[in-house]
């Protein structure tokens, strides 16, 4: 029970790599606020959750700042305090270099890179409170460069920019600020793999480890880890959960 007493806000968390997330923490103790605007998949990850702890269910759309405010606002109201943020939630589209839009970073950064800077601004106080941690997410897509991902790869790098400046400048409130880029198993996935195994087996062959993560065993341990005590001397850092992928230097 490494976050007994530890409340979360995971966005993005009613299905994937978020969900798993958010059922890890759970485990461990944390009550945790699942934000998504998925209504059905929300209720099904809720009542998962709350097999193990004390959960929130917040549908909302985060691309919206002023949702974002609230959505803080509604957990400090509920649960009296903020210790942990989790900046999963991201919806982009693929398309080459050349047919790359200013409307697909419009969907990229309006759901990905701002509501990560925007709930990280909202969070500041609480999270000074209680010296805690913001996990944020980016992908070996920016890292490596993969193609077709020209605007995704976009946020997720500037998402790593803003995370260590913050890192820099909250590391004297005793706020800790990292970045997870994974590689998982997820719905959308799966859904991939059945039209494109070829693809597929491509990509799995690349992997060391010769398969994908687990969002709850893989990528929702590694995040526990992050979001507790264990941490507390690590900031700033993009950690690699891809199976060794991407070795970072």
């Amino acid at each position: 029970m490494r976050l007994q007493g530890k409340v979360g806000i995971v966005t993005g968390s009613a299905s994937g790599i978020g969900r798993g997330i958010a059922l890890a923490m759970a485990k461990e103790g944390a009550n945790i606020a699942i934000v998504d605007v998925n209504e059905e998949k929300g209720k099904e990850t809720f009542a998962e959750l709350n097999q193990y702890t004390e959960g929130l269910l917040v549908i909302k759309d985060i691309s919206i700042k002023e949702n974002v405010d609230e959505i803080v606002t509604e957990v400090v109201k509920k649960f009296g305090k903020l210790d942990i943020l989790v900046n999963n939630a991201h919806v982009s589209r693929q398309d080459l270099f050349v047919e790359t839009t200013l409307e697909h970073f419009d969907l990229s950064f309006g759901t990905g890179f701002y509501p990560t800077f925007h709930f990280m601004k909202a969070s500041y106080p609480e999270l000074k409170e209680s010296r805690g941690k913001v996990i944020n997410f980016a992908s070996g897509a920016g890292i490596d460069g993969q193609v077709t991902q020209t605007s995704y790869a976009a946020a997720k790098e500037a998402i790593r920019g803003i995370s260590r400046v913050a890192a820099n400048e909250w590391g004297p409130d005793g706020i800790n600020v990292n970045v997870i880029a994974p590689i998982a198993l997820t719905p959308g996935v799966e859904q991939w793999r059945q039209s494109s195994q070829d693809l597929y087996d491509a990509m799995i062959n690349k992997i060391p480890h010769r398969r994908l993560g687990d969002p709850e065993q893989d990528i929702g341990r590694t995040a526990v880890f992050l979001a507790s005590n264990d941490s507390d001397y690590i900031t700033g850092q993009t950690i690699m959960v891809d199976g060794g992928t991407i070795k970072l230097r």
